[in-house]
């Protein structure tokens, strides 16, 4: 069993967000699972983890300081891919692909944020 069962970031501009996450969840092997838009997708491998949506109150998403999200990558080049895509489609570089000694001897990863300003990592233990 997981610890977390899902996770939503809000969104202020759908056709965007879902650009940028159809690219950059493909590379990383996981696609639409639940389709609601444009009020709210769902990716996952067979049900939906990671949720990109507006905000339920209708008020503007705003983005959490200290907040990011990770994605479980599989390869240092499938990391690649997800920061390009990323960068392809509207994300901003956090942080290009490379090891991160500070969180640990074998981790790797990458840091961009999505259109809307949140901040999202693909990373590996190698």
């Amino acid at each position: 069993m997981a610890m977390v069962h899902h996770v939503s970031l809000g969104s202020n501009d759908m056709g965007k967000a879902l650009t940028f996450y159809d690219a950059c969840m493909e590379v990383l092997g996981y696609k639409r699972v639940m389709d609601f838009a444009p009020f709210a997708v769902g990716y996952g491998v067979d049900h939906p983890e990671f949720w990109i949506q507006q905000p339920h109150d209708r008020s503007r998403a705003s983005v959490g300081n200290g907040v990011h999200i990770c994605f479980d990558a599989k390869s240092e080049a499938q990391i690649a891919a997800f920061y390009e895509a990323a960068l392809k489609h509207g994300g901003i570089d956090d942080g290009p692909p490379g090891p991160r000694p500070d969180y640990g001897h074998h981790y790797y990863g990458a840091f961009v944020r999505d259109p809307d300003g949140n901040k999202i990592e693909a990373c590996l233990h190698t």
